[in-house]
């Protein structure tokens, strides 16, 4: 039989392993099934190494289009005759290289002997041993009838030979029954390896992932291991079955198969079933679109969940029915579609999956205040919740109830809540490998430093695709446990890390800066130009070895979400000194993209003269080959930012007797009441406000300087 026609022969399961290979586009299965007895002739081994016969078999090819072209032209088949046209045209770009559509088409066929002889080694033994078990007890029932119609001086001469045909009978189905048992003891041990090792990892990826994690979550090469299993354990189901009927046909006393097939029975369905409900898995976790990560859900707000069964059976396809469900102890309705089929429709990747999208969650106001799994008073962001996927697969006479479950989700009635509820799952998903535990913060235990510097860096690397690096991650240990050699025996408490209604904790405070610089600061963050975490005294240490106008960016250690620079200067006895602007948050970052104040940013040298003190990113990078891609096209008094600068002061200049405010352009009256209210005596101003010329204070008449591209701030000094 042709190779082709054998793959179409094949039982579901391995012709789905078909469909796979085949939706790559170097070799359409269409063509491969027009044009199958032509391929399966061809030297295609030969011509992958001879040019010639490569050119030849791809002319051959082409040629072979055209006629089925011709052949959908005369059926009307106004699909095909596109499709055709279209695959031809994509074989010819192989015209430059035919050899490599030679090793094309090898490849294929290749994989398809594969796949033929993985369905034949999972067959051909125990057909082959049930085959002869069924002709040897053919050749006995045979004689035995023969023998009854006998005469008895010739049954008394073929007892023996009957007798003979029993013991190697009786022998086969001893054999057989011993090979099925050892067929078992490997599948139990696949399945062990499967479910206990193989699948526990998964989920513990699945957990990291969730995180922030760049762990490997794709379930399809699990579910190609969990398909192969069950097609095994169906098929020793058929063998049972098999031994069940010659047993009806021909038994004796002490018949094996009588004595030991329940057993084995009983065994394969218990080892089919264990498998079964291991196979159904929350593939994606819940979460909502706008959330601040998965496992965060908000009452009356949608969110999404997607299920899968690992044991894929096309056969079953839009068949089992999925159910979602809430635990009891603290009443959740669940609203929306909370019942789907599972189908291989809403997979990418062919897999039998449920996609619940539209979900919300009320929740039940009446019924006692019984809120909590324990007694132990926890905050609303600490109680965890699991939500239930329920089906039943049912083949073959097989019919067995499976549940899948989520990871603990919290839940929330007020965005308020969010970012104390996100670092309840970072921290449950970081401690716990008991994903149904629910009562884990009336315990909490505490982090080890290396385990909770690897879940901060994977923040960073989820929102910004560039995680921390030890110096950043020293920094951080440094705030949170002061100074040690090494941080590895430290550990960190949960309510040190985040505790609801403490406004300082550590989250807080990371959490600002991870928001502030995935909103405004990405670019440069990925770019590697913040250096971020660094505390003042290495900021100074770092800077104080460099030439002036040398600066760096860091993180605010006392503002939430703020972002800072320093650079150093030189002062007329030849130290170096650095200085450090007050730090820019949202507020500001939101107005101006931060490139752009560096960009700009300039203070009043001698003579009035503006000067930006910004040369050199850390550590000799000039400023605007690092920045330079990232400026507007338009500069000075065109800038588009100039006009969103708000009030702020920002500098201390290095003159210690000269104080520079940068504020607001402002009114004569305001600027009045503003410098009499705070200095007592007349002093000498410099006053620089956009849309004014000359300001009169104290009945004195004040000399206004040239706009200095202080980035729209208005700026006096004095002295």
């Amino acid at each position: 039989m042709a190779q082709w026609d054998r793959l179409r022969q094949l039982p579901a399961v391995y012709r789905q392993q078909l469909h796979e290979l085949y939706d790559r586009d170097a070799l359409p299965m269409d063509i491969r099934h027009y044009l199958s007895v032509w391929i399966e002739k061809q030297e295609w081994p030969r011509a992958a190494r001879d040019h010639d016969l490569a050119v030849v078999l791809l002319q051959v090819l082409l040629e072979n289009l055209d006629i089925q072209h011709s052949r959908f032209v005369q059926e009307e088949s106004f699909l095909m005759q596109h499709n055709i046209r279209r695959y031809k045209q994509n074989f010819q770009r192989y015209l430059e290289d035919p050899c490599a559509l030679a090793s094309t088409i090898l490849w294929f066929l290749e994989k398809e002997r594969e796949i033929l002889q993985s369905a034949d080694l999972t067959e051909k033994c125990m057909e082959h041993t049930i085959k002869c078990l069924e002709e040897q007890q053919d050749e006995f029932d045979f004689k035995y009838q023969t023998h009854k119609m006998e005469d008895e001086a010739v049954k008394k001469n073929q007892i023996r030979v009957l007798q003979n045909l029993v013991n190697k009978l009786n022998e086969s189905r001893k054999s057989t029954l011993s090979d099925l048992n050892k067929l078992l003891d490997r599948t139990e041990h696949l399945i062990d390896i499967l479910v206990r090792k193989e699948l526990v990892d998964w989920q513990r990826r699945q957990q990291k992932a969730s995180i922030g994690a760049p762990d490997d979550v794709c379930l399809n090469q699990l579910e190609k291991w969990f398909t192969c299993v069950a097609v095994c354990l169906f098929q020793v189901r058929e063998f049972l079955s098999k031994l069940d009927e010659l047993v009806g046909k021909v038994s004796y006393d002490n018949d094996p198969v009588k004595a030991h097939k329940p057993a084995l029975q009983k065994r394969a369905d218990t080892l089919l079933k264990d498998l079964l409900q291991s196979s159904f898995v929350v593939e994606t976790q819940p979460s909502m679109p706008q959330g601040k990560g998965p496992m965060v859900l908000r009452t009356n707000v949608q969110f999404s969940v997607k299920t899968r069964l690992l044991v894929k059976f096309p056969e079953l396809n839009h068949s089992m029915k999925v159910n979602v469900s809430m635990e009891r102890y603290r009443r959740f309705n669940v609203l929306g579609t909370k019942t789907k089929a599972l189908n291989m429709a809403e997979s990418q990747n062919g897999g039998m999956v449920a996609d619940f999208r539209h979900l919300t969650l009320k929740e039940q106001k009446s019924g006692g205040g019984n809120k909590g799994a324990s007694d132990i008073p926890l905050t609303v962001t600490e109680e965890l919740h699991i939500i239930f996927f329920d089906t039943v697969f049912e083949l073959k006479g097989l019919s067995v109830e499976l549940q899948a479950s989520s990871l603990p989700v919290v839940i929330i009635s007020n965005s308020s809540q969010q970012q104390s509820a996100w670092a309840s799952i970072l921290w449950f998903n970081m401690l716990s490998q008991d994903t149904k535990d629910v009562k884990f913060f009336a315990n909490s235990p505490a982090a080890a430093w290396p385990q909770f510097a690897e879940m901060l860096s994977w923040q960073f690397l989820a929102a910004t695709k560039r995680g921390l690096n030890n110096d950043q991650l020293e920094m951080i240990a440094h705030r949170l446990f002061g100074k040690h050699e090494n941080y590895d025996t430290c550990k960190v408490a949960w309510s040190k890390f985040c505790k609801e209604n403490t406004p300082d904790t550590f989250w807080v405070w990371f959490d600002g800066i991870l928001v502030m610089v995935k909103t405004y600061l990405e670019d440069l963050w990925r770019d590697g130009l913040i250096m971020g975490f660094v505390s003042k005294g290495k900021e100074k240490s770092l800077l104080k070895r460099k030439q002036r106008g040398t600066f760096l960016l860091r993180f605010s250690e006392s503002i939430i979400g703020g972002i800072t620079f320093s650079w150093v200067e030189i002062t007329a006895t030849g130290e170096p000194d650095v200085k450090t602007v007050q730090p820019f948050t949202k507020v500001d970052l939101m107005q101006i993209p931060f490139q752009e104040i560096i960009r700009n940013f300039q203070i009043l040298e001698a003579d009035n003269i503006p000067e930006s003190p910004l040369l050199y990113l850390y550590p000799n990078t000039p400023k605007d080959e690092a920045f330079g891609k990232y400026y507007s096209t338009k500069s000075g008094d065109d800038n588009p930012y100039i006009k969103y600068i708000k009030t702020k002061l920002v500098f201390v200049s290095k003159d210690m007797k000269t104080t520079v405010y940068c504020l607001p352009t402002m009114t004569c009256t305001i600027l009045e009441n503003y410098l009499v209210s705070n200095y007592s005596e007349p002093r000498k101003v410099h006053v620089h406000v956009h849309y004014c010329s000359s300001v009169l204070v104290g009945g004195i008449c004040y000399h206004f300087i040239e706009p200095c591209l202080l980035l729209n701030y208005s700026v006096f000094m004095i002295n």
